[in-house]
């Protein structure tokens, strides 16, 4: 049970104990990682022992904060920073009243994706490192995101914490000046946070990820791709209560439509009027308005493909991408017929791409191509991981329960 509670508190309070930590430290976000995983693995013993308490997120925050001040473990910090700090702040660091501030310019998490996104850092550090501050994506993840090995993630992260400390990059969300420099690599970090709590149905990290969106539509709420983005993750998240029912994964077409969530709809439908009425609408503007289209729609089978298919074109033409790419070939092959989409999709070479395998296996499927969707489904199968995903494709093929 202990082992569990600690699971859970790992992907709950993590970002939050970290960027509380780090602020309290003056940006030390090397020190502050040192101490938050010293209070994890302090966690694992005592819960262990006397079960798991009221506030995890408390006690983590607590005890992070004590083993940073400890100069037994950190002699940098009792240096640094603890001549500046009163004895009893060891001891008081209330979790409600360091992160449960309401200002924008006071929430942590925000500023540490600011941070994390600093343009002093290389772009791969800037997103590996924010992935994992964040976001709380675990290293093993990471290095199979980035194609590395876990060692190696890990030694990247450590160079770019001390980057983010040595050269004394500010924990800050950065004056109105600064935003615009930032925004490109801060609005993909917060869609990649949200794609990959979608795609692992990790509802705390996707409900996180939304938070920021709205928190950074709130700081520039002008900007066309911050509004776009914020429509998009709404309008995706608002699918959730129908898209995963008694554990198993259920697809667009399949989806009880009046099961999505009322008010994520009204929010993503109004941000996307808001995103396309601004000047130079970009990527995510444009895929809010494919989502749009989808939850409009009044069942699957009277989705407006032709538009859907335009929109994509829109984004290829914007940013080309194997996701869009895909999903253009889908929309044809509604618009036009499953022999269509096979066209588009043996234009691109990707080989081993999961989405590609499997649209090619459902589109074979649709053209009455049995021996052809087994084989893609094959391929398929073999890229991906996650057992909810393979269960709903054998399902999709006649091939489970």
């Amino acid at each position: 049970m202990a082992l569990s509670a600690l699971e859970q508190a790992y992907r709950d309070e993590y970002p939050r104990v970290l960027a509380a930590l780090t602020r309290r430290l003056d940006g030390d976000l090397a020190l502050a990682e040192d101490a938050v995983q010293d209070a994890f693995v302090a966690a694992a013993v005592a819960w262990e022992r006397g079960g798991v308490p009221d506030r995890p997120g408390a006690l983590l925050t607590t005890t992070a904060w004590r083993s940073a001040l400890d100069p037994r473990l950190h002699e940098r910090v009792a240096r640094t920073h603890v001549a500046s700090l009163r004895t009893s702040d060891a001891v008081s660091y209330d979790l409600d009243a360091e992160l449960e501030r309401s200002s924008l310019d006071g929430d942590d998490v925000l500023a540490m994706l600011f941070t994390c996104c600093h343009p002093a850092l290389g772009v791969e550090a800037r997103l590996a490192l924010t992935l994992r501050s964040v976001g709380g994506v675990p290293v093993p993840a990471l290095a199979r995101l980035f194609l590395v090995g876990e060692a190696a993630m890990e030694r990247r992260l450590v160079r770019a914490r001390r980057k983010v400390t040595d050269a004394r990059i500010p924990f800050r969300v950065p004056p109105d000046e600064l935003l615009a420099e930032r925004l490109g690599g801060v609005l993909r970090v917060v869609y990649l946070l949200y794609t990959d709590a979608h795609a692992s149905v990790a509802a705390e990290r996707s409900a996180e990820a939304l938070r920021l969106a709205r928190l950074v539509a709130r700081l520039m709420p002008d900007v066309a791709e911050v509004r776009g983005l914020l429509a998009l993750l709404a309008l995706t998240e608002a699918r959730r209560p129908a898209r995963l029912v008694d554990g198993a994964l259920v697809a667009l077409d399949e989806q009880d439509r009046s099961r999505w969530d009322a008010g994520l709809v009204a929010e993503g439908l109004d941000e996307v009027e808001r995103a396309l009425r601004l000047p130079r609408p970009g990527r995510y503007a444009i895929e809010a308005a494919i989502a749009a289209v989808h939850t409009r729609a009044p069942s699957f089978a009277a989705t407006d493909w032709v538009q859907i298919a335009a929109l994509y074109a829109e984004v290829l033409r914007i940013e080309p991408s194997p996701v869009a790419a895909v999903g253009r070939a889908i929309a044809v092959s509604y618009a036009s017929g499953p022999a269509a989409g096979l066209l588009l999709l043996d234009e691109l070479d990707l080989p081993g791409y999961q989405p590609l395998a499997a649209a090619r296996a459902d589109l074979l499927r649709r053209a009455g191509d049995t021996a052809g969707a087994a084989a893609a489904l094959d391929v398929a199968l073999a890229a991906t991981p996650d057992a909810r995903e393979r269960a709903a494709l054998l399902r999709r093929h006649g091939r489970g329960g």
